[in-house]
């Protein structure tokens, strides 16, 4: 590995920028929003049944996706808005494990400014899931919760198998854990897998896709149901020379700060040449199409 390429972590301006392109230049919100609308009413659909308040917890990494800077609670007042739906008029206790004070500041300016939240309880707790596991262990009596969302954060948990059994002691009766990560179909995991050694790596993050997640699921032997939503990016511009949106997303692809101008020459031809293969990319009307796929985990009380 090249001396001068180094973590986009180590730069957040660059890092937020990239991953703002991203965002831009993918269907990453889009296919949320679907799974939201089409799959998550069903998926609560008995969480609250005969509970006279239902009890929510959602757990953050300090970012909403392994390279996101922000996670600013629209997604989890999207969640809220179905569970009201399902039970109108019942309270709701919201609590949000976030270990970021910009953020929890952000998503308490979106709570001021959206209607309709009267039924519902909100507290946040500025720690990681680590650190809100050790503070419940230290108490005699465990809060049991109805539903526990994870959404694109276990790339920040050093001991996941742990992480996961814990949270699912947690759960009520009829409770579900709804866990949110790229997909093991991804290209990501083959970026990740093939690259990865050579690429600069940051403590804070690791490598996971939803193929290490089931099978820690399984050999936990906790039930769940597993599904695959289609998400693409648009990676044209990175085959464009001197293109400022190409080595926004080339940083943001790599996890590496300025990839175009610090990467070996030969490390930036061979990956080039692959996120352009079938097998990463697919090209459509003139573009070129990564494969960004998410998946969405169900776990069962």
């Amino acid at each position: 590995m090249a001396s001068s390429m180094r973590s986009l972590f180590t730069d957040h301006s660059r890092y937020v920028e990239s991953f703002r392109r991203f965002l831009s230049n993918s269907t990453e919100h889009q296919c949320m929003q679907e799974f939201m609308d089409k799959k998550l009413p069903g998926m609560i659909a008995r969480i609250g049944d005969t509970k006279s308040e239902i009890k929510i917890l959602s757990i953050g990494g300090g970012a909403a996706r392994k390279q996101k800077p922000t996670r600013t609670g629209e997604i989890d007042l999207q969640i809220l808005s179905k569970v009201q739906a399902q039970y109108p008029g019942v309270h709701i206790i919201n609590e949000v494990v976030e270990p970021s004070a910009e953020q929890i500041t952000k998503y308490k300016e979106l709570v001021a400014k959206t209607s309709n939240l009267e039924n519902i309880k909100f507290a946040w707790h500025k720690e990681t899931s680590s650190e809100y596991q050790n503070r419940m262990m230290e108490k005699k009596e465990l809060q049991r919760w109805d539903f526990i969302h994870m959404i694109q954060m276990l790339y920040y948990v050093k001991d996941i198998p742990a992480t996961l059994k814990f949270f699912h002691s947690l759960l009520a009766t009829n409770a579900k854990i709804l866990i949110i990560l790229v997909s093991g179909a991804s290209s990501w995991q083959k970026l990740w897998e093939k690259y990865g050694p050579r690429l600069p790596r940051n403590d804070l993050c690791q490598y996971v896709t939803s193929s290490d997640l089931t099978q820690i699921l399984d050999e936990l032997g906790i039930k769940y149901e597993c599904y695959d939503l289609l998400s693409t990016m648009d990676i044209s511009d990175c085959f464009i020379d001197g293109n400022e949106n190409g080595d926004l997303l080339w940083d943001f692809l790599t996890e590496t700060c300025n990839f175009n101008t610090t990467a070996p020459p030969d490390l930036k031809a061979e990956i080039m040449k692959d996120l352009q293969k079938p097998e990463f990319s697919i090209k459509k009307e003139g573009k070129v199409l990564f494969n960004n796929s998410l998946s969405f985990i169900l776990v069962e009380a």
